[in-house]
């Protein structure tokens, strides 16, 4: 086996195929969207030292690390994410009769390919063009979200099995339950309602969503506001269209569709931004943008409280930042979040909130007793309130608990303060909460 960089033999299909210098690409038809693994690219400079890429719908194009190169097989490293213990991945391309097959993984994917030499035109076609990050601002509080806001999300209940007339009902059900009246105003597109981009650039929905404009519309007569959802990557955690490259025009699609609210979910992001200051300018940049627009559009993080978000969430725009990873419908997973991952209570106040995710009442996977915990302590948080249920058929107890108009005055009070623990014992805890007007919620 030769180092990369030494002299080889010229093969008829090779990784080596010349002396001195030389630049090759291989292409990977039909491979599995998820990490959507396109080309591998190999350089030799004149210097004879060799580097290499791989593209990826997801992650862009990652740079090989420890390349061993022979004209039938390459070895090399690639960074890895969400892993613990294991920072890179084993990758494998060997050259077999005209075809060149490439082995390897990331995160949870595994990859096993076949993919032939590119044409210039398959090349051309699959570059990846990267963008670059602005400095770190600081944008001036602009008003928004002077209590957390409260509303209902697509996630939870439907994942991105979403579509306008769903959207639709949701929002008409906000209203003949007497939801809206609570306090429950946005109505929150999560993933799943991205298309692709036209020749201009521009986002445009999937079929499933016709016109946005017209369903904000819809959304805003009956005395709501209208969320969407994008990622600073190029793919969203459920692998639509991301805002990568596209920040400044998405955040005026939103704004001319007439969105009220943005999630911004770092997903694929996470390989491009990897550490705090580049995770702090991508958010940064959106928001700017959001700003830019003239739109007030209340900006929600969802970073996975990396990089402790409370302490800057507000100095790139946000109003609502998420303390932790994904809620689900049980009681160890919600109890762990509210208890344990409800972010640092002087991190919150009137125009920012710690966000410990949404509320899963109604959606049947804990008892009522557990649902009344997570209300209660959702509220002591001053956390956002956002629904996740389908509210078309709540129930009678979660309607209850969701318009709760003591509860939710304590999650709503003008005071902001975010509630804690101020005894435990064993598994019990007494919280304190202060109110405007020197009341205290206990």
């Amino acid at each position: 086996m030769l180092l990369a960089g030494s002299p080889a033999v010229a093969h008829p299909l090779s990784f080596t195929p010349a002396q001195g210098a030389y630049d090759i690409a291989f292409v990977f038809p039909g491979a599995p969207a998820n990490p959507g693994i396109r080309m591998l690219e190999l350089h030799r400079a004149a210097d004879g030292s060799v580097s290499g890429w791989v593209t990826s719908d997801w992650y862009g194009r990652m740079p090989m690390q420890q390349i061993v190169v022979t004209p039938t097989l390459l070895s090399f490293d690639l960074r890895n994410l969400n892993t613990p213990g294991v920072p890179i991945r084993h990758w494998r391309a060997q050259v077999r009769g005209q075809n060149v097959t490439l082995d390897g993984g990331i995160w949870d994917s595994t990859v096993a390919l076949t993919g032939h030499r590119a044409t210039a035109a398959e090349r051309t076609a699959l570059t990846f063009h990267e963008t670059t990050l602005p400095a770190l601002g600081t944008l001036a509080p602009d008003g928004l979200a002077l209590t957390p806001p409260m509303g209902w999300s697509s996630w939870n209940k439907f994942a991105d099995k979403i579509d306008d007339a769903t959207i639709r009902a949701i929002a008409d059900a906000m209203v003949s339950t007497g939801l809206r009246d609570a306090g429950y105003t946005y109505v929150n597109i999560d993933d799943g309602w991205q298309g692709v981009r036209g020749a201009d650039g521009q986002i445009r929905p999937n079929a499933k969503f016709p016109d946005m404009k017209a369903l904000a519309d819809y959304v805003h007569a009956r005395g709501l506001k209208f969320g969407l959802y994008s990622s600073p990557g190029p793919r969203t955690c459920a692998g639509y269209e991301g805002s990568y490259g596209h920040v400044r025009q998405d955040a005026q699609t939103f704004a001319d569709w007439g969105v009220d609210y943005l999630k911004y979910d770092l997903c694929s992001g996470e390989y491009f931004y990897a550490d705090a200051d580049t995770v702090q300018r991508s958010y940064y940049e959106m928001g700017a943008a959001l700003r830019a627009t003239g739109r007030p559009i209340v900006y929600s993080l969802c970073e996975y409280g990396r990089f402790r978000v409370g302490s800057w969430g507000r100095a790139v725009g946000g109003h609502l930042w998420r303390t932790t990873g994904d809620i689900t419908d049980d009681y160890a997973t919600m109890a762990r979040i509210g208890f344990e991952k409800n972010g640092d209570p002087s991190d919150a106040g009137p125009g920012g909130w710690n966000d410990p995710d949404m509320l899963e009442i109604g959606n049947g996977g804990m008892s009522e007793a557990a649902y009344r915990s997570h209300m209660t302590l959702w509220a002591m948080s001053a956390a956002p309130l956002m629904m996740g249920h389908d509210v078309r058929t709540t129930s009678a107890a979660a309607k209850r608990l969701l318009e709760d108009r003591a509860v939710i005055a304590i999650d709503q009070d003008a005071r902001g303060v975010q509630g804690k623990a101020v005894r435990k014992q064993g598994t019990s805890e007494i919280w304190l909460k202060p109110l405007a007007g020197g009341a205290y919620a206990i």
